[in-house]
């Protein structure tokens, strides 16, 4: 390909860019290529991906059967460049599975050509992945409505994108139809009450998606001329305040979804009592794996009703309550409830949460009597002597391996201390699949022999 890429450049009188050249004359003919060209790596403008390089890339990339993914984030690529790429993704023997164009400079004319591309996809595809994220709004009505009628696309990562309300009733509306998609990320695109309210509902009856991601939105009550209506289901309601009414769907969702596996609720500030409406919902639901609330308000109180749903969930595995306040109480209601037979839970995060001695001593022995737990992370708590010693321990032993927790222990004087380790907790639920998709079990393994250029 890299002879093509010279020649073209030559014919339309174009400026070789070294870094194409040079990943173009590493591409072997192997199985399954990825073609790594991200502008992220400390580079000059000069260096960084043009229309005119995603022109020549796509005139390469035709009938290339080899090629399979193409990672172009962080350039300057506009909506001209996508044009190109989108032609590419046109054609019958296309063998590209995977474009990953986040934080690119695509506009809504971008978008609606990579949508328009993707209804071309439905037929000749079975598994593919595209990654959009770009700084302005996405023309998201079209890239919902292309959605509506395609069955390749599996994961769809739209986090930091203001898509606010209007995008999200479509997004919303695209799922009452699509039962192929298996991954959405929507965290920090200025969602509202209502358009969370809506996805809730939507997935009730929508059985296929694996993992759904509405952290950091902006909540607030409904506006003036629907909370009559909200009034009278949340009067005689001692759970939510009406700033959480969303969370009253959501557990309505969890109680009839058994598809669901993993659900991010970072950043949504969420209370005691969001939590115990929660964790009611939770108890009729069997298929929740990971459940994800840092970052919100959660105290002892709301951990009490986790706690008590550890002991009797059969199926949550990783739970992530950083930044939160449980304090040495909520450690307490955490400890006994791992330490009982019936829990399964794998990895707990309790990052900065105001935990002392107590909480985290009992903490120490609750890992040292549970059967399931084997990831633990604490880091931001206060780390007396005691606890530290206790971890040490732990780690000495073989229980707590280095790499599953985000402590290292060390001695000075005598005196035994921990520093921060660089592990964190998972920020997917996958054990034997990508981090970034989940798939159904008869999902056939990605090929052998890939390379990544």
């Amino acid at each position: 390909m890299s002879e093509l890429y010279v020649a073209f450049c030559a014919e339309h009188v174009m400026d070789i860019n070294p870094r194409v050249l040079q990943a173009l004359e590493k591409t072997a003919a192997t199985d399954s290529v990825t073609i790594k060209l991200p502008g992220s790596h400390n580079l000059r403008d000069a260096e960084r991906l043009s229309d005119g390089d995603a022109l020549a890339l796509s005139k390469c990339l035709r009938g290339n059967k080899t090629v399979t993914a193409l990672d172009v984030r962080y350039n300057n690529i506009t909506d001209a460049g996508v044009a190109h790429l989108a032609d590419l993704l046109q054609e019958d023997d296309s063998s590209l599975l995977s474009l990953d164009l986040m934080f690119n400079d695509i506009q809504s004319d971008g978008a609606e050509l990579l949508a328009k591309g993707l209804k071309v996809l439905t037929h000749t595809h079975t598994h593919t992945h595209l990654c959009v994220c770009v700084y302005i709004y996405i023309h998201i009505a079209s890239l919902s409505l292309s959605l509506q009628c395609n069955s390749t696309l599996l994961s769809l990562r739209l986090s930091n994108n203001k898509i606010e309300s209007r995008g999200a009733m479509h997004l919303a509306r695209m799922l009452q139809v699509n039962s192929t998609l298996r991954e959405l990320e929507l965290a920090d695109c200025h969602l509202d009450t209502q358009s969370v309210i809506a996805l809730a509902v939507v997935l009730r009856a929508n059985q296929t998606l694996r993992s759904v991601d509405i952290s950091r939105p902006l909540l607030f009550s409904l506006q003036v001329g629907t909370q009559r209506a909200a009034a009278s289901t949340f009067r005689n309601s001692r759970w939510c305040s009406p700033q959480e009414e969303w969370a009253v769907h959501v557990s309505e969702m969890l109680v009839v979804n058994v598809g669901l596996v993993e659900l991010h609720l970072g950043k949504v500030g969420l209370s005691d009592a969001g939590v115990e409406r929660l964790s009611g919902g939770l108890r009729l639901n069997g298929g929740l794996r990971y459940l994800d609330l840092r970052c919100n308000r959660v105290t002892r109180d709301g951990v009490r009703h986790l706690a008590d749903l550890l002991q009797h969930h059969p199926s949550l595995e990783v739970v992530d309550l950083s930044s939160n306040r449980i304090e040495d109480e909520g450690a307490v209601f955490l400890s006994e409830a791992v330490a009982g037979r019936s829990s399964v839970l794998r990895e707990l995060s309790v990052r900065s949460n105001t935990i002392r001695t107590e909480g985290l001593l009992s903490l120490a022995r609750a890992m040292a009597a549970s059967t399931t737990l084997d990831h633990l992370y604490i880091w931001g708590n206060h780390l007396e002597e005691p606890v530290c010693q206790a971890f040490g321990e732990l780690m000495a032993s073989g229980r707590l391996p280095a790499e599953q927790t985000d402590v290292s222990p060390y001695e000075v004087d005598g005196r035994a201390l921990l520093a921060e380790a660089s592990h964190s907790l998972r920020r997917h639920y996958a054990s034997s699949t990508p981090p970034r998709l989940l798939l159904h079990a008869t999902t056939p393994p990605p090929p052998t022999g890939s390379q990544t250029l």
